[in-house]
């Protein structure tokens, strides 16, 4: 499935207009626009919302449905067609269409290749095909159409680093596979880059790490290996997102991240990362997601925890995910004091001790605690909710009786 192409600087919809602005170029279009899109219509073998019946020479273009013209030079600027069940191919024509700023087809069962032709539109801003059965690669002429902001593609090609424009990059579940190009890099001004959950490989190039106005990067779900730069957190300052789970890094959690003070996200899950959690983390106030899942974080000591303290300071967090590692000490009483924003805390398959801390209660939007498979984690504390224990994942607790009972007849 090929995915999108947006703009982030096209804010608005092109206003369709009446043919009576645009009568003295009437027949520059049917000599041009007009005659490429019923081209385009003859590249449809199905279309089963009749949303094409409109498209006739009785008809003038800029009444189609799904087009709309500029208001100054009547030349057709967007064509809209999103989410209408059509069967078919893009045609070559398309290309004729030189004042083309929106193409979207997305969501329709366009099937065979790119036209290469589509480079001849220079004004092109916005182009989603994303939801059809598009094969092939993206063409390389496209890398002609300067005005494009935001890419997407099947394999990311190299010359995508020639969009010195390109500020958006999303290529989210579209199978890639690879590596991901250095030439990257080259995008001066990127800020979103989105390739989860593909199937790319090989390392992170250094060069993406030196994209100063990022602020989302995420690569979770794919499978990349290697170590995370110490100095990601001064590289990246302007990060609110950072997604790198599901993959196979390794190495250990840069402390440098605190240098990002805008987090929002963290998301580290299925990893091989090692040694511990920098306690510098507080420094993110903003935090709201901190995923740690499923690495091999911790060294088996009393201690391991300790870090947990610091987050006291992280006021809006809503969900710490530390289950799966080698944390080792006692369950500290000063979880009772984490954000009352908390949701979620998971913490099973560690090898903690003790007992769930009282004042838990005071986590009332608190829904999931996760403390399976430690050591010894008895006694729950008699006032939890009954939302929270009805959530709560914890093979070695044993439940107050007298409690119990009144909990499970609510």
């Amino acid at each position: 499935m090929l995915s999108l192409v947006h703009c982030s600087s096209w804010n608005s919809s092109i206003i369709h207009q009446s043919c009576t602005h645009i009568c003295k170029n009437t027949q520059f279009i049917k000599g041009s626009d007009q005659q490429a899109l019923l081209d385009f219509k003859d590249g449809i073998i199905d279309d089963p919302n009749k949303i094409l019946s409109s498209w006739n020479e009785s008809v003038h273009v800029c009444s189609w449905i799904g087009v709309s013209c500029s208001p100054s030079n009547g030349r057709v600027v967007s064509l809209n067609l999103e989410a209408q069940g059509l069967v078919g191919s893009l045609t070559p024509s398309i290309g004729n269409i030189t004042y083309l700023s929106v193409i979207n087809l997305r969501d329709n069962a366009f099937g065979g290749e790119i036209p290469e032709q589509i480079g001849r539109l220079r004004n092109l801003k916005s182009l989603n095909l994303s939801r059809n059965s598009f094969i092939g690669k993206i063409p390389y002429n496209l890398s002609k159409c300067r005005e494009l902001t935001e890419v997407d593609a099947r394999t990311i090609p190299p010359w995508i680093g020639n969009f010195s424009s390109l500020q958006f990059l999303k290529l989210a579940e579209n199978n890639l596979q690879g590596s991901i190009p250095s030439e990257l890099g080259k995008l001066s001004r990127l800020v979103f880059l989105h390739l989860y959950g593909n199937q790319l490989s090989g390392m992170i190039p250094l060069s993406l790490y030196n994209l100063s106005s990022m602020y989302h990067f995420s690569i979770a779900q794919n499978q990349l290996h290697g170590w995370l730069p110490p100095d990601i957190g001064i590289t990246l300052p302007k990060l609110t997102i950072f997604a790198a789970g599901v993959n196979n890094f390794t190495g250990a959690v840069p402390e440098s991240l605190a240098n990002a003070s805008g987090l929002l996200a963290v998301d580290f899950a299925q990893n091989g990362l090692t040694g511990p959690v920098p306690r510098n983390l507080a420094r993110l106030v903003n935090i709201k997601r901190l995923n740690f899942d499923d690495n091999h974080l911790g060294n088996g000591e009393l201690g391991d925890l300790d870090f947990l303290s610091s987050l006291v300071n992280c006021t809006w967090l809503q969900v710490l995910g530390l289950a799966g590692n080698h944390f080792a000490g006692e369950l500290p009483s000063f979880i009772a004091n984490f954000s009352i924003w908390a949701r979620e805390i998971t913490m099973g398959e560690n090898l903690i001790h003790g007992s769930i801390p009282s004042g838990m209660d005071k986590l009332e939007r608190l829904y999931l605690l996760g403390l399976e498979n430690n050591y010894t984690v008895a006694n729950f504390y008699p006032l939890l909710r009954q939302a929270m224990l009805k959530h709560m994942e914890c093979s070695s607790c044993v439940p107050a009786q007298s409690h119990f009972s009144d909990i499970d007849s609510n």
